[in-house]
């Protein structure tokens, strides 16, 4: 039989259907593969995947796991070497579609761990040029963390001055600024 796992880290990446396309390129190669879908949060630890976790005990002898990218398998060496191990020593092939199949060769061994080693590279890279743009943004005049305000403060004042004859309800039709919004407004120009 043939597995194919799909996983997301956040409930953003499955609403824009990065589920849909790791699922469809498995199956354009895998047609009767069964799928095993996840959405994990980045924040929790990468071994409490349910669906994964379930799905490697699940598999035996000439079962064949399919995976997108080496990514979704795994998140460093020791741990994909792991994996990759336990899933040889019970005969079951791993086959990441961007890699290739992976045997229990001396070759395919190296070609793993060599590819394990860029993967896990590759990821501490990108956390590195988050972290470094991150520091290098917080050392602009005018820096907030986190998301821009959605309304400017001309929006607001206007709003504001709207609620000197409107009522919350009414101020909220006319500008689309959210009541619990005009009310944090309030109370900031009481301050």
């Amino acid at each position: 039989m043939e597995y194919g796992y799909v996983r997301v880290s956040s409930k953003c990446q499955a609403e824009n259907n990065s589920l849909e396309e790791q699922e469809h390129t498995i199956l354009e190669r895998y047609p009767s593969a069964i799928i095993r879908r996840e959405v994990f949060t980045a924040a929790k630890d990468f071994s409490d995947r349910a669906v994964f976790n379930t799905l490697i005990a699940e598999l035996s002898e000439t079962d064949c796991l399919v995976v997108c990218k080496m990514d979704r398998f795994c998140r460093n060496v020791r741990e994909g070497l792991s994996i990759i191990d336990n899933l040889m020593s019970k005969g079951v092939k791993v086959h990441i579609l961007n890699l290739g199949i992976i045997d229990n060769t001396p070759i395919g061994r190296l070609l793993y761990t060599v590819l394990l080693a860029f993967a896990e590279f590759e990821r501490n890279m990108i956390v590195e040029r988050t972290q470094s743009g991150r520091e290098l943004a917080r050392q602009k005049d005018g820096y907030r963390e986190g998301r821009p305000p959605k309304f400017s403060k001309e929006q607001i004042n206007l709003a504001m001055q709207l609620l000197t004859e409107h009522s919350y309800k009414q101020v909220e039709s006319m500008t689309g600024i959210s009541k619990s919004t005009l009310q944090r407004a309030k109370k900031n120009q009481e301050k």
